[in-house]
C-alpha cells in the first residue's frame, strides 16, 4: 500500500545536472511514486542565481539560502550536485545532522574525504549513495559494492573521462594532432573553456580513488592515486601503437598486488591492445573493466557525462535512499575493513614502450641493450630506423617496475649515442 505523506527532497545545484534532475521527478511524479513505495517531493531547490528563468520548477522552491534548506527538519533526502569541496562538504554534514540522507555526484570531495563523509552517515543513521560520481548513467558503484560483494575484485581498468576519449580517439582514427583534437572536442561542448581536470587526469584520479575504496574494502584518498596527464602524446605516439596493433587511452588503473598486500591506483595514458575490449570504446563513451576471482571479466559500458546520463544515475540511488527510508534502513556504507596500504608508483609492474633519438653508427643499439640489462629490464622487440646520421630506437620491454624502468631511462639519458627520449608510454591490458 502506498504511503500518502510525500519524501520531501531538497536539490542542491540547478545547472546541466540539477535541472535534469528536477525535470525527471517532474515528469515522472507518478512512477517514481510508484517504484519508491511514496510520493517523491521537490521541496526547494538551493541556486546561487535566483534570478535565472528555470522552466518547469517553480519559482517559490528557488532559494540561495542552502544552509536554511538543509537545516529544515522536514527535508528526507538531500540531491548535492553543486560539486567542488565547499560549501558542499558542510552541506553533506549539516544534512545528515538534521535528519536527512544524502545522494552526491561529488566525486573530488569524495575521493578527498570520503572516509569522514561516511562516517557522519553513519553517526546519524543516514545513507550517502553516489553513482553519478564516477561513471554518469553506468551502472557501477552498486554492482562493486553490492553484486561483486561476495567476491574478491583484483583489478579495475577503464575508461571514465569522456573528454579525454573523444580526444584521444579522434588523434587514433583522423590522425588530427592534440590541439586539433582539443578544439573539436571543445566546440561540442565535451571539453571546458578550461580543460585541465580532464586532459590532466584530475578528474580519472578522484574516480580512481573512489573505485579503489570499494573495489579493495581500503581506504584510497586521491593523494594516493598517481596521475600522469595526455597533452604530450602525439600522432607519432599512435603510429608506434598501430604498429604494435595498439592504440592509445587514458587509463585509470585500480589494482590489487600479486601477494595481496597491498593496491595501487594510478591514472596515465597506456597504449593497449586493439583485441581488448577497451580499445574499441569511441567518442566520449566511458567502460570500466572489472576482474574478479569467481566473476571473472566484466565489462560496464555507456554514456559516462552530459546532463541526463548523471541525472540517470542520480535518480537511481534517489530512489533507492527513499525506498530504504520508508523501510527505516539504510543502504552499504563504507567498507574499508581490509585496510590495505597504497603503494607508490615505483612498485607498479608493467611493459614499457620507448621511442629514443640516437646517433645512426654502429654499436648504438647494443649499448642501449647493454642499460637496460644492467638495470634488470627484459627487452622483448627493438625497432630501429635510420638517416642521415640520426635514428630512431623504439623499445619494448617485458614487465618491469615503474621504479626500474625509471633508473633505465636515466641511464639512457647519460649516454653521448642518445639524442633525447622522445616518448615513455606504458603497454596495459595484456
Amino acid at each position: 500500500m502506498m504511503r500518502t505523506r510525500p519524501l520531501k527532497v531538497a536539490l542542491l545545484g540547478c545547472g546541466v545536472v540539477g535541472s535534469e534532475v528536477a525535470r525527471i521527478m517532474t515528469t515522472h511524479a507518478e512512477d517514481l511514486a510508484a517504484r519508491v513505495g511514496a510520493p517523491v517531493e521537490l521541496a526547494g531547490v538551493a541556486v546561487r542565481r535566483p534570478s535565472k528563468v528555470r522552466e518547469g520548477i517553480d519559482p517559490s522552491l528557488i532559494t540561495t539560502d542552502a544552509t536554511a534548506l538543509v537545516k529544515r527538519g522536514d527535508i528526507d533526502v538531500v540531491v548535492e550536485v553543486i560539486g567542488g569541496i565547499e560549501p558542499a562538504r558542510s552541506l553533506i554534514t549539516t544534512a545528515f545532522e538534521h535528519g536527512a540522507s544524502v545522494v552526491s555526484a561529488n566525486k573530488a570531495l569524495l575521493a578527498q574525504d570520503g572516509a569522514a563523509l561516511h562516517a557522519a552517515a553513519e553517526e546519524h543513521g543516514r545513507d550517502l549513495y553516489y553513482e553519478a560520481a564516477v561513471a554518469g548513467a553506468i551502472p557501477l558503484i552498486r554492482p562493486l559494492r553490492e553484486s561483486l560483494a561476495g567476491d574478491k575484485i583484483n583489478r579495475v581498468m577503464g575508461i571514465v573521462n569522456g573528454t579525454t576519449n573523444f580526444i584521444l580517439d579522434k588523434m587514433d582514427t583522423t590522425g588530427a594532432g592534440y590541439q586539433e583534437a582539443l578544439d573539436e572536442a571543445t566546440a561540442l561542448g565535451y571539453a571546458e573553456a578550461d580543460p585541465t581536470a580532464d586532459v590532466e587526469g584530475f578528474d580519472a584520479a578522484a574516480k580512481a580513488a573512489i573505485l579503489a575504496g570499494i573495489a579493495f574494502h581500503s581506504r584510497v584518498r586521491l593523494d594516493d592515486v598517481y596521475r600522469e596527464g595526455m597533452t604530450e602524446v602525439t600522432a607519432a605516439d599512435f603510429a608506434s601503437a598501430k604498429q604494435m596493433g595498439c592504440t592509445i587511452k587514458l587509463l585509470a588503473i585500480c589494482e590489487r598486488a600479486a601477494d595481496g598486500e597491498s593496491v595501487t591506483a594510478r591514472v596515465h595514458p597506456a597504449m593497449i591492445p586493439l583485441s581488448h575490449p577497451l580499445a574499441s570504446v569511441r567518442g566520449a563513451y566511458n567502460a570500466v573493466f572489472v576482474e574478479a576471482d569467481a566473476a571473472g571479466q566484466l565489462m560496464f559500458y555507456g554514456p559516462g557525462a552530459g546532463g541526463s546520463p548523471t541525472a540517470s544515475a542520480v535518480l537511481g540511488d534517489l530512489v533507492a535512499v527513499c525506498r530504504n527510508k520508508l523501510a527505516e534502513s539504510t543502504g552499504p556504507g563504507e567498507s574499508a575493513y581490509a585496510q590495505l596500504p597504497v603503494s607508490p608508483m615505483g612498485d607498479v609492474v608493467t611493459r614499457y614502450h620507448i621511442s629514443l633519438d640516437v646517433a645512426d653508427k654502429p654499436g648504438v643499439l647494443a649499448q642501449v641493450a647493454t642499460v637496460f640489462a644492467e638495470h634488470g629490464v627484459s627487452i622483448d622487440t627493438v625497432r630501429q630506423q635510420g638517416k642521415d646520421g640520426e635514428a630512431s630506437l623504439v623499445v619494448v620491454t617485458h614487465r618491469a617496475s615503474d621504479a626500474s624502468l625509471s633508473g633505465t631511462v636515466e641511464a639512457l639519458r647519460n649516454l653521448d649515442t642518445v639524442r633525447g627520449v622522445a616518448s615513455i608510454m606504458r603497454v596495459e591490458g595484456e
